[in-house]
């Protein structure tokens, strides 16, 4: 698309777009008295305006039904997680068993390493991404620890090389090929918090199978904002939040995936719970767990059922609107934006933003990372003065992620001409 900066072609587009609707069903913050400019969906995603209603259904079957709304409610609580397979296996590129709605995003990380990290004396490392997401790290580190492994000896991050702020696709699959013998698992982000750069996740799932380690993918930033294809590529496990992209509240329910050719062996090692026992027994109340032949079997705990109501109004959303249309939308949004800052850019004798988000389509989804030059941290906050949600990340980024079922090419010409007034004053 060739881009203009002007508010005639922002409109143009959004006439055009056959998204444009969806934006009206969704809550848009007040700032000042009109509606901001909501550019934090990826690291929380609006409210859709059905979650009330989708809630209140499962608030008045429990008033109504008590405990016989697990049978007789209109969604019935005992069966709720399997409303989701279907229409998350699209989002992530799996087969419906693939996938199961349960947990958070660190518990469902932790659940299965316990299965996919298994190190011995040969195999015991683990290969990640420099500054991976905290909650990685941590779990990392304490997978590694509880196995009696040193993290400083077991962990191997690949880093930018010096004066870069992208991973090389090269560096990855050399430094797996590096240590190919002593890795038990390979555990990347789909897409880095910080930068915002996808990563080649078919290229490192191959690289992982070549040297016989297993490969996991944190998708907290990737799940409905880029394309994703786990079963394809081939990927043994996958975990992912709800609440950034998928719009499903402050702590929504997580989600994970584990391939087919993992979910039928029983005899997995995994931390089981009841509801992850065969379902034909379940309530037979016996010894010995039997664990459902698909990812239900990685189940711990029965559905939390308002908060699976919640994600299950975007869900539909999504199931409606299309993952790949989304996905196309959110990469002319994000390259549009980063023609708007070019914009801005070249209007200073020295630039005051660095973009340090790959400009390549397919290395990107919606985030974009603005590496601020020069009072950063002012400019964030008169952003926000000036109706603007954003996203501060220490030391001097501000991120911005224009969604596409909320967000418009008009938020994105507005967001310029406001970042564009700022720095002027």
């Amino acid at each position: 698309m060739q881009f203009e900066n002007t508010a005639s072609f922002a409109r143009e587009q959004d006439e055009k777009d056959p998204l444009c609707g969806y934006r009206n069903r969704f809550y848009i913050p007040m700032i000042n008295g009109q509606e901001c400019i909501y550019f934090t969906g990826n690291s929380l995603g609006l409210q859709p305006k059905k979650t009330q209603d989708y809630v209140l259904n499962e608030l008045e079957d429990w008033a109504n039904f008590g405990v016989e709304g697990h049978f007789h409610g209109r969604k019935p609580w005992l069966s709720y997680h399997e409303l989701f397979p279907e229409k998350i296996a699209k989002i992530v590129g799996a087969l419906p068993e693939e996938v199961v709605v349960m947990n958070q995003l660190t518990i469902n990380l932790h659940l299965l390493l316990t299965t996919f990290y298994r190190p011995d004396d040969q195999r015991y490392k683990i290969i990640c991404e420099a500054r991976a997401f905290p909650s990685d790290q941590y779990a990392l580190e304490s997978q590694v620890r509880l196995h009696g492994y040193n993290p400083a000896d077991a962990i191997i991050e690949v880093a930018p090389r010096e004066g870069e702020h992208h991973l090389r696709t090269e560096d990855i699959i050399s430094t797996i090929t590096t240590h190919g013998h002593q890795t038990a698992v390979v555990m990347f982000g789909g897409l880095n918090y910080y930068s915002g750069q996808v990563f080649d996740m078919q290229a490192i799932a191959a690289a992982a199978r070549e040297i016989g380690a297993f490969v996991g993918f944190d998708l907290a930033h990737a799940a409905g904002n880029v394309p994703l294809h786990l079963h394809d590529w081939g990927a043994d496990f996958a975990c992912w939040c709800s609440y950034k992209y998928l719009n499903s509240g402050p702590g929504g329910v997580a989600g994970a995936f584990i391939h087919q050719r993992h979910i039928a062996d029983i005899d997995l090692p995994r931390l089981a719970g009841w509801w992850g026992h065969d379902k034909a027994t379940r309530f037979l109340m016996e010894k010995g767990f039997r664990a459902i032949p698909s990812a239900e079997g990685w189940q711990v705990s029965n559905a939390p059922v308002l908060s699976m109501a919640a994600h299950l109004a975007s869900v539909d959303i999504f199931d409606e609107a299309g993952i790949d249309a989304l996905v196309h939308k959110g990469r002319l949004l994000s390259g549009y934006l980063m023609y708007l800052l070019d914009a801005v850019n070249a209007r200073f004798a020295t630039p005051v933003i660095e973009i340090i988000t790959p400009r390549a389509a397919a290395e990107r989804g919606c985030q974009v990372s603005m590496l601020m030059l020069q009072r950063g941290k002012e400019i964030f906050e008169s952003l926000t003065q000036q109706g603007v949600l954003s996203d501060w990340r220490e030391p001097n980024v501000i991120r911005v992620a224009p969604v596409p079922l909320y967000n418009s090419f008009t938020d994105v010409y507005r967001f310029g001409q406001i970042i564009s007034s700022v720095l002027d004053n």
